[in-house]
């Protein structure tokens, strides 16, 4: 398999090995076909290199296949494919979900990059939170 191809698809214990860390990114979520360049919103993002938890105004279906778009440290926008797996609602506020995806289409370099700003992320929050 070329490096940059795409791997099969993760199970859910597959994505569950990746780390996962929250942190407040700047996201954009439309569906795939949407070419349009909408605003972000800053929000705290639940992301592993399998995927994302993220709570949304927009009440997206199940299966539904979403390009998702995050500001991630100094770098230009990453662009990833997103799998809803799971739309819960939020009670408050009001008409506000919680979403579970999954990245598919990714391939290697950019799972790896992901991986790299995970650990970054880490490292940032450990150093502001248990730095002496």
């Amino acid at each position: 398999m070329a490096s940059d191809s795409f791997p099969s698809q993760s199970s859910p214990r597959d994505r569950r090995e990746f780390y996962r860390i929250t942190s407040t990114l700047a996201i954009r979520l439309q569906h795939e076909t949407d070419t349009s360049e909408g605003p972000f919103s800053k929000a705290p993002v639940n992301l592993s290199a399998g995927g994302i938890g993220v709570t949304t105004n927009t009440a997206f279906q199940t299966n539904e296949i979403l390009l998702c778009t995050l500001l991630l440290t100094d770098q230009e926008p990453f662009r990833v494919y997103v799998e809803v797996l799971r739309v819960d609602p939020v009670h408050n506020p009001p008409h506000t979900f919680r979403l579970h995806g999954r990245f598919i289409r990714m391939s290697t370099p950019e799972r790896e990059f992901l991986v790299r700003t995970i650990l970054h992320l880490q490292r940032e929050h450990l150093a502001k939170h248990y730095s002496a």
